[in-house]
């Protein structure tokens, strides 16, 4: 049965069809909004997989090239090969509202595709695939606890935008995705240009009142043509074990949670759980995995408790103290910036290189072709949380989390105009307990400014936690990794002291008020302002020069009629230059010449030939020249590049020449003085008079 239900948002149709294409899918459905087209399908395997202690959900995102009426640019000419990272992006944006959603004790392996069929190069295609991927699994007979909806909040004049275009995008101070069900928001991911804690609460929730019409499609399409739910297994609940186990084990775990230090803790734990299994093991025998799972969820139990009864945290902070900070700038010797950031048991070392023009990244898009000049790479080696793992590419993570620290930092960055340099920064993880992406987002600022990059402020970022029993909520700053695991809320904060450029929460309860969103960023911007105030002692600002070792980038202009000249025959001129002077040239159609070197030197000297290129001839002045032909009744001499002269064979010396090469052969370095110009506007050399002159015999 094919359904097609639509709405209008802001002026514009969202059209969500289902029952025509991609029928053997456990559920596939098509949104479109404007002439951007997306095909979203959810398949889950018919047998369980035993043994997983997780839910078997991947998400896959792909921008077909056909989309964008483009051909790859690839030696295959297909849409081949590892996702792009705005596609691993995109997946992630829909996986991480999704995934809490399904049922604990779901084990089907389940793949959504989102499949970009069109675009019209104007609305994105990420949030269609969101919506795409709820409203799959609500027609489908998988167990979702859905729908979800999310758009994208912009701001241009002061007003709010539902799904701006990519064009108001670039006008607009706010950019953030909202996704959200009938219950609250579930998850916030973008950026801003300095905004305020309150302005960002009031985009917030304009965006979830604008998903509420997709809720209720998403719930008549459902109605109309869903499948029954498959009924899963239920999960058996031993209360006997639970009560044997916890009795053995609450002593334990409590200590457990009075251990601050990560690894300490780790060790007790460990050690608490062999402990108990051994105790119960020949009563218990061969149910291991239900001890730890019930000594998981008791620990979790415990910990919340302790933090709304007691009021007290893993590592003895109180709900709004920051770990304790050291920060450090120009840690390493060659590299153009570098800084170590460490924030309790989490560090980073992040590095800044500067490159030019030829060095940044071209992107290929279904929106068009551009080029990044500033990127941010994220590493979690896996010795940070001491653990043994081959190393590969980059994990989803790392790219989000690098994608996050970019967002967080790009508002601060010069323009290509003001600082001509490609910037890479490049955080390496070397220990982790929670907040390793803001501490990505606070040495990548400071290695910036070591770097020497004419930033225009300080970028600190904080994780904000939430433990909730309902009744009673705790908002903890700076939260450690057992924090996030166990509790309600990851809220990522980054800005200034001017306002907010990053944020990113991901919510694990059903709902968020406007008053805990409201005090949680106030929270978040008392640390963020105390972290600002650390990094400060370190370095207060930009270094006034960049790193000795960085390339020396310079520019000059020519006039436009003169850049065939300095391309010269065949690219010969600037070539030779380059070479010459181990550079980079390049020139644009306006007579704006680019120029990379290596050093000082280089750079000097690239300078000085473009600009004897372009000197203008004056009669009396002596010049060294090059010979570059010898005739028979005289030389060339070529006195800079691109200007060359003749020499009559009569002005080669005092004394009868009866042969050109008798003095000059081609090749020579030849001292020469400019005499005039003949009737057909050449120039006219003499190497006689410039050695009357050195003799003192001027005649």
């Amino acid at each position: 049965m094919i359904k097609d239900c639509s709405i209008e948002l802001d002026g514009k149709t969202l059209s969500i069809e289902t029952g025509r294409v991609a029928k053997q899918a456990n559920g596939s459905v098509v949104v479109s909004f404007g002439e951007t087209v997306v095909l979203v399908t959810v398949v889950a395997s018919e047998e369980i997989r035993e043994g997983l202690d997780f839910l078997p959900l991947t998400v896959e995102y792909q921008e077909m090239s056909y989309a964008g009426g483009k051909i790859p640019g690839n030696f295959f000419r297909r849409d081949i090969g590892r996702p792009a990272d705005r596609e691993i992006i995109a997946a992630r944006l829909t996986d991480r509202p999704l995934r809490p959603l399904f049922p604990d004790n779901y084990r089907y392996e389940t793949q959504i595709i989102a499949t970009v069929l069109s675009t019209d190069k104007e609305h994105q295609a990420d949030i269609l695939a969101l919506i795409g991927a709820s409203t799959a699994l609500e027609i489908s007979d998988i167990p979702f606890a859905g729908p979800v909806a999310g758009v994208r909040v912009g701001r241009v004049d002061g007003k709010f935008i539902v799904n701006p275009t990519i064009s108001q995008q670039e006008e607009s101070d706010i950019n953030i995705v909202v996704a959200g069900n009938k219950e609250g928001i579930v998850m916030v991911e973008g950026g801003a240009k300095f905004v305020s804690e309150s302005e960002i609460v009031d985009a917030i929730f304009y965006g979830y009142e604008m998903l509420q019409p997709i809720l209720s499609i998403q719930e008549e399409m459902k109605r109309d043509v869903g499948k029954a739910k498959i009924e899963l297994p239920e999960k058996e609940v031993d209360e006997e074990l639970k009560k044997r186990v916890a009795a053995l084990a609450e002593p334990l775990l409590k200590d457990v949670l009075n251990t601050s230090h990560k690894k300490s803790r780790h060790i007790k734990r460990r050690d608490a759980r062999n402990e108990v299994i051994e105790m119960l093991g020949e009563e218990f025998e061969g149910r291991e995995g239900e001890i730890k799972e019930v000594m998981q969820e008791l620990e979790k139990e415990l910990m919340r408790i302790m933090v709304l009864d007691e009021g007290k945290r893993i590592d003895g902070r109180s709900f709004q103290d920051i770990r304790p900070i050291e920060c450090r700038v120009g840690v390493l010797p060659r590299v153009h910036g570098s800084a170590l950031f460490t924030r309790g048991e989490t560090q980073a070392l992040v590095l800044t290189t500067l490159g030019t023009e030829w060095d940044e990244q071209r992107m290929e898009s279904i929106y068009g072709d551009y080029f990044m000049s500033f990127m941010f790479h994220y590493n979690f080696p896996p010795y940070s949380v001491g653990e043994v793992k081959r190393l590969t590419g980059p994990s989803r993570r790392e790219i989000g989390h690098g994608e996050l620290a970019r967002r967080a930092l790009q508002p601060v960055v010069p323009s290509k105009e003001d600082f001509q340099y490609c910037i890479r920064v490049v955080s390496e993880i070397l220990e982790s307990n929670g907040s390793s992406s803001m501490a990505s987002v606070c040495g990548g600022s400071l290695s910036l400014m070591d770097a020497g990059v004419p930033v225009k402020k300080h970028v600190a970022g904080v994780s904000m936690g939430l433990i909730s029993d309902g009744e009673r909520t705790a908002i903890l700053t700076d939260i450690i990794g057992d924090e996030d695991h166990y509790g309600d809320m990851d809220f990522k904060v980054a800005g200034t002291e001017d306002g907010i450029t990053a944020i990113q929460m991901d919510i694990k309860i059903k709902n968020i008020t406007r008053d805990v969103l409201d005090k949680a960023l106030k929270q978040a911007r008392k640390g963020r302002l105390f972290i600002l105030n650390k990094m400060k002692e370190a370095i207060p600002g930009p270094r006034n020069h960049i790193s000795v070792y960085a390339p020396i980038v310079s520019t000059l202009k020519i006039a436009p009629h003169q850049v065939k000249i300095l391309i010269g025959p065949g690219g010969r001129t600037i070539r030779e230059i380059s070479n010459e002077t181990a550079s980079r040239i390049y020139v644009d159609d306006d007579g704006t010449v680019h120029i990379s070197s290596p050093d000082k030197e280089s750079a000097d000297m690239a300078m000085k030939r473009i600009k004897d290129l372009f000197r203008e001839v004056e009669v009396g002045e002596t010049y060294e020249g090059k010979v570059v032909k010898v005739l028979d009744f005289g030389a060339i001499v070529e006195i800079f590049p691109g200007t060359e002269g003749m020499v009559h064979i009569s002005q080669l010396d005092h004394k009868r020449v009866n042969k050109v090469t008798d003095i000059l052969k081609e090749g020579d370095m030849v001292e020469v003085k400019v005499i005039g110009f003949d009737d057909h506007g050449r120039i006219r050399l003499s190497r006689k008079a410039v050695l009357e002159e050195k003799t003192g015999n001027v005649s």
